[in-house]
């Protein structure tokens, strides 16, 4: 079931019903890292709970969103990288017919578009600096444990250190 995306029908609700619209707060939204949003998208195709696309309409929903994460990301790359040169001469192709070849290449644009995510994360040359400083890796949820684990441990062999008053 898909939802409508109609802009009218937010703000045509009533308040007490005196005919007065409601009330749009106007403020201001953050925009989603482009990163993030590529990466949902590519988990959809790759992930390995993810089933396949069904229909041929699914398959060229999923390329159209691929096709705009590259077109943002590439944005934040240096011009003739590699992985985006990949990326977009996917982008350029057309889909093919019949459905293991359509699905071969939703795979095959999901993997460059992971690749040009993996390039943009790295901070590798691009025109255009995210935050100007180091980007510091998000730690996994083992190494969180492990951290948490060890501080634990250190708390218990200094309580079982001091003297008993």
């Amino acid at each position: 079931m898909r939802l409508s995306l109609d802009p009218h029908r937010d703000g045509s609700q009533l308040v007490g019903g005196r005919g007065r619209p409601a009330p749009l707060t106007e403020a201001p939204v953050p925009e989603r890292d482009h990163v993030v949003a590529a990466s949902e998208t590519v988990a959809l195709v790759l992930g390995e709970d993810s089933p396949l696309p069904e229909s041929a309409a699914d398959v060229e929903d999923l390329v159209r969103l691929l096709r705009g994460h590259v077109a943002q990301l590439s944005a934040r790359t240096a011009p003739g990288t590699p992985a985006l040169l990949r990326a977009q001469r996917l982008c350029s192709d057309s889909i093919p017919e019949g459905h293991v070849p359509s699905r071969v290449y939703l795979v095959r644009l999901a993997e460059a578009t992971q690749e040009l995510m993996a390039y943009v994360e790295r901070g590798g040359p691009g025109p255009i600096s995210v935050e100007g400083g180091r980007r510091w890796r998000k730690p996994t949820v083992n190494v969180l444990r492990g951290a948490v684990f060890a501080l634990a441990l250190a708390f218990l062999v200094f309580a079982a250190s001091v003297p008993w008053a």
